[in-house]
């Protein structure tokens, strides 16, 4: 089976600890358990990352992932790309939920693959392969871009932090104050929420984009600030689009809070062995990490979806009942039942 050397600081670490407690398991048998059981969920996997595109918002960001190039002696670079969903903030439908999915690169191919049955906004970060997705063709229509307030933010704090300029300081203000406006709206109806951004936010950013056109005339090409401020004027329409619509976010803090785990695993695994092991990585990843979202215990979520698969209790056509969400209303459902 492919990816069986994946993980392998993770798994050597892994079988230190055992070893200490007095069971002997060898590293690779370790990997073929990890790699099976990922064959295994594989169908649920999927049909959690087309349920989640079935929804008409979707947060979307990436994360270069290491692998070992066989034969060269290093490691080349490849991508985890993270899809995320959650409607929480206006008790919207869509669940809190994360998947991941493993590629080779972080190109427009790649994204354009992933999203093909996608239609509705799409909240990232600035990255040109998802304006190159919008802007495709094939995609035409099919794909809003909502751009993320927050990266446009750390600009402005990286150009303050380094030289101390009193219009980098102003901007971080006056972004401060959309947030404390959002902090105030949280948990209310979209209506409400576009309700107030349009009466109270709306003005804010229109007063913003002024002072950036006034500053900007006198500004050398050259200052980091002036990159700053074009960063943030050229996607303008993209940053704004939360203004219109109080489903949306002004940020992209939830796939960000989503990737951070990845992130984390590559500095305790350094890479993965081969791109069988990044998609077990993704895999088992993206049920984990959706299970913690939904505040379940990730091991006994997994422990029982694998008992329920392997025996045979749930069926194929039944697979819906153990995403994350459903799986949680269920065992709600009983619990009431027994009281």
């Amino acid at each position: 089976m492919r990816g069986s050397d994946h993980w392998q600081s993770t798994l050597y670490r892994q079988t230190q600890i055992l070893a200490g407690q007095g069971v002997v398991v060898d590293r690779q048998t370790l990997a073929r358990w990890m790699g099976s059981a990922a064959w295994l969920v594989r169908g649920l996997y999927d049909l959690q990352l087309k349920t989640m595109h079935g929804f008409e918002r979707l947060f979307c960001d990436e994360t270069p992932m290491p692998v070992l190039d066989p034969g060269r002696g290093r490691t080349r670079i490849c991508q985890f790309w993270a899809h995320a969903t959650d409607d929480r903030a206006w008790k919207g439908p869509a669940p809190p939920a994360v998947a991941y999915v493993f590629a080779g690169g972080r190109g427009k191919k790649e994204i354009v693959a992933q999203l093909a049955g996608f239609e509705g906004v799409l909240q990232v970060d600035g990255y040109a392969a998802y304006a190159s997705l919008a802007g495709d063709a094939m995609m035409s229509g099919q794909i809003q871009l909502a751009y993320c307030l927050v990266h446009a933010r750390r600009n402005f704090v990286r150009v303050h932090k380094t030289t101390n300029s009193p219009f980098a300081a102003e901007v971080i203000e006056r972004i401060a104050a959309v947030y404390a406006i959002e902090e105030r709206i949280r948990g209310l109806d979209a209506g409400e929420r576009r309700a107030t951004r349009q009466a109270e936010t709306k003005p804010l950013m229109e007063a913003l984009r002024a002072r950036l056109i006034a500053v900007k005339d006198g500004i050398s090409r050259r200052s980091t600030l002036i990159k700053a401020i074009d960063y943030m004027l050229e996607r303008w329409q993209g940053l704004t689009t939360f203004l219109d619509d109080g489903r949306l976010e002004p940020d992209t803090n939830t796939v960000e809070r989503s990737i951070r785990p990845i992130a984390i695993g590559k500095k305790n695994s350094l890479f993965s062995g081969d791109e069988g092991g990044g998609e077990t990585w993704a895999i088992l990843a993206s049920l984990l990490n959706t299970a913690k979202l939904n505040g379940l215990d990730p091991e006994a979520y997994l422990v029982d979806v694998l008992d329920r698969m392997v025996s045979g209790a749930t069926k194929t056509n039944q697979l819906h009942e153990l995403l994350a969400w459903n799986w949680k209303a269920a065992r709600e459902a009983e619990k009431r039942a027994v009281a």
